[in-house]
């Protein structure tokens, strides 16, 4: 039953999931976290970081992940646990892959129909807020753990922004300090 249900969640995630994979992120977190609890909201946080660190996009990283998760806490072995990670990034690929072979074969046909630009305009405001409800859902008292959490949040943002440091150079200072720090 867990593995039908898994493939629905991110069968239904990927398809809803416009904006890629940031945007997603507040969509697995509703239904990993909050409605299923396959996983705490710590371990879906530290998730995030790690899928910000792996090569490849956040989006199925973090699906892949879940899905694994989710059948070690069922109570299931690795490697069935394996299979359901691959069944998760299958799932979550799926819609998008339908959907860009339809769109693809009827782009040049309707790129000049105002109706066509009309949705297009639609749908890019949606996807900012997606993004912005993601980035918003991971600012929770569980990750500002103390004082220094909100400086080490502002200042990644200060260098990032501000000064256009790299964001690789950025992930290292941040975990040279809490090496340090904690």
């Amino acid at each position: 039953m867990i593995f039908y249900k898994l493939f629905w969640v991110f069968t239904k995630i990927g398809f809803f999931g416009f904006g890629g994979g940031y945007a997603m992120l507040s969509l697995i977190q509703e239904e990993v976290v909050d409605r299923n609890s396959w996983m705490t909201k710590q371990e879906f946080t530290d998730l995030v970081a790690i899928s910000q660190l792996t090569p490849g996009p956040i989006g199925i990283n973090t699906a892949t992940y879940a899905g694994y998760s989710a059948l070690i806490h069922a109570g299931y072995t690795h490697p069935i646990a394996m299979l359901g990670a691959a069944m998760t990034t299958i799932a979550l690929c799926l819609p998008s892959f339908a959907m860009i072979s339809v769109i693809s074969y009827f782009f040049l046909k309707f790129r000049s129909n105002r109706y066509f630009s009309s949705a297009m305009d639609g749908i890019r405001p949606i996807s900012l807020a997606l993004i912005a409800l993601a980035a918003l859902s991971l600012t929770n008292e569980d990750n500002f753990i103390d004082y220094m959490s909100p400086i080490l949040f502002i200042t990644a943002i200060v260098c990032s922004v501000k000064f256009k440091v790299h964001p690789i150079l950025i992930l290292l200072g941040a975990a040279l300090v809490g090496l340090v720090i904690y």
